[in-house]
């Protein structure tokens, strides 16, 4: 059961892989171009692994923002994982020692695969290790080969950072032709534009993520008194 597990946790994670690969090469490829060191890239994507907020942290560190504003930042930005946390709270909670390490790895994509249920005949919380470790390890190799490039080429870097934005609006996009229930989607969308029109383009990051994520918890808490699905959410 073992080795069928690795197979199918291996197979499932390949898309995933064909993403992370040509990300983290892009985040290597940007801190790198930045100024940063090699190990100093790897130990990120080892010990930070946050993909969009470690592109968000490249400008935070090399800009020189304070502990403050980068804490904040990364609240805000990662604040979606707070949903991802409800949905798996019950599939989690027989994890035993492998439960921090799913915790730490629940990225978009690995949020994405573990989600649904671990294929039939596969031991379960093995699964879901496994695709969590997998995709990290994807991510760690893009990022040696990004840093290994970036050392190594010297080329324009302008519009690379563009790939997680990408990346993130073909989730978006996946999810929206998935889901039952578009208002999530919708407040989203409706409160960055409002935020934009309000703050503009230089300011109205941290504003939209504190309304968005506002909004989206008093969503899934008046779906949960109600009984209805949250997982939209």
């Amino acid at each position: 059961m073992k080795m069928k597990t690795v197979r199918r946790a291996f197979l499932a994670t390949v898309p995933v892989m064909a993403g992370y690969l040509v990300l983290g090469t892009a985040y290597g490829i940007l801190l790198t171009d930045k100024g940063f060191p090699l190990l100093f890239g790897l130990v990120q994507s080892l010990l930070i692994y946050a993909g969009s907020m470690q592109f968000v942290g490249i400008n935070l560190l090399a800009g020189g923002a304070s502990l403050v504003q980068a804490a904040i930042m990364t609240l805000l930005v990662n604040a979606r994982h707070l949903f991802y946390g409800f949905t798996m709270l019950e599939k989690y909670r027989d994890a035993g020692k492998m439960k921090p390490y799913l915790i730490f790895g629940l990225t978009d994509e690995t949020f994405a695969l573990v989600v649904n249920e671990a294929p039939a005949g596969s031991d379960r919380n093995l699964y879901f290790l496994l695709v969590t470790l997998f995709d990290q390890c994807w991510w760690v190799t893009g990022t040696l080969i990004g840093c290994l490039a970036g050392s190594a080429i010297s080329f324009n870097t302008e519009g690379i950072d563009f790939a997680m934005t990408a990346l993130f609006i073909v989730i978006f996009t996946e999810q929206i032709m998935q889901a039952d229930d578009y208002l999530p989607a919708v407040t989203g969308v409706a409160s960055s534009l409002i935020c934009l029109l309000i703050f503009g383009p230089d300011s109205f990051l941290i504003p939209a993520m504190l309304l968005i994520s506002a909004l989206l918890t008093g969503y899934s808490l008046l779906c949960n008194k109600k009984g209805g699905p949250t997982h939209d959410a």
